[in-house]
């Protein structure tokens, strides 16, 4: 069983979740477990190099990022349970971050050595970024202090790929996966298609994964997992995010009609009126009485400037499809 935790790594419930689901799988006896870690951002904006917490905890950015691994409190409520809680999970003393950083190299840190080692060595990297944020209140965006953690999990290639820029393609592809999928707050469990968000009692977390262990999960192909999570993302009003997840299906499927419409969708939400013409213009000369793609077709033209060339494809498509003479 696959249990994949969509974490970030200056979130602290993350760290309190890390240390909830080791307890969790203490003693487990049901089928063998395998934790992967996944990027999630609390605070994209977080800078590089960090600055200061002390400095920034009354900005509302950072409050609201802070808000994000706890919904239902207030940021000065969650720092307060935070600690109280860490201690009791016997995280600290020391506790608490200095840094406001941005957590995105951290996360390339930590897909790499999943690539290179696999899931033990990734959970020893995942141990020491969260230390180093929470516990020796380091900045997990500057390069030396990631060298040193792959060091001490044994990643011994880790400081050499981080400065080669490795990983940052799967974080940023990743990242948008998470969103399509519905990841929302940090840390999120999920297993089979089924989630349990933020950092849960060990017995609940045991309970979701008898659960979610003993249910059928269908996987569909990665094709057609990609297709979905970025029409997930087109209809969330990320049509960019969808161009970054079907770049590999257009390379690979640039056949597939299917692949090529939603492209198209794509590129009109996101003004990139050229690219939908060329693409809705060959739908529509290899199906003339596809009435959306000529629709969508005539309004790309329209948004150009051409209502003369736009015309006679808006007729059409609301003749074969009533609802578009609206």
């Amino acid at each position: 069983m696959r249990v994949e935790i969509w974490a970030d790594m200056v979130c602290a419930w993350a760290y309190i979740g890390k240390r909830r689901l080791e307890r969790a799988l203490a003693g487990w006896e049901g089928e063998p477990v395998e934790v992967v870690w996944r990027p999630f951002r609390i605070d994209p904006a977080a800078p590089v190099p960090g600055e200061p917490l002390a400095e920034v905890l009354t900005d509302p950015r950072v409050d609201e990022a802070l808000q994000a691994c706890n919904p239902d409190l207030t940021p000065s409520d969650n720092r307060t349970l935070v600690s109280r809680i860490a201690a009791a999970e016997g995280l600290g003393p020391p506790w608490g971050p200095a840094w406001r950083a941005s957590s995105h190299d951290a996360h390339r840190l930590i897909a790499l050595a999943c690539e290179r080692g696999g899931a033990a060595l990734q959970d020893a990297v995942v141990e020491g970024v969260l230390r180093a944020h929470f516990v020796d209140a380091l900045d997990l965006s500057r390069p030396e202090v990631l060298d040193r953690v792959a060091a001490g999990a044994g990643f011994v290639e880790g400081a050499a790929l981080l400065a080669e820029g490795g990983g940052d393609e799967r974080v940023r592809e990743s990242l948008l996966v998470g969103k399509a999928t519905g990841v929302r707050t940090s840390p999120t469990l999920v297993v089979s298609g089924r989630a349990l968000t933020g950092a849960q009692p060990p017995e609940v977390i045991r309970e979701f994964l008898e659960g979610a262990g003993g249910s059928t999960h269908r996987r569909l192909p990665a094709e057609v997992e990609r297709l979905r999570h970025a029409e997930s993302l087109l209809d969330q009003r990320d049509p960019l995010g969808a161009l970054t997840l079907l770049r590999p299906l257009l390379d690979d499927h640039g056949d597939d009609r299917g692949v090529r419409m939603l492209a198209a969708r794509a590129y009109y939400a996101s003004a990139q009126l050229g690219r939908a013409e060329a693409t809705l213009e060959r739908l529509v000369a290899e199906t003339p009485d596809d009435s959306y793609a000529r629709h969508l077709l005539g309004r790309t033209l329209q948004r150009q400037g051409r209502p003369g060339e736009a015309e006679p494809h808006l007729a059409m498509a609301s003749v074969m499809t009533p609802s578009y003479a609206s």
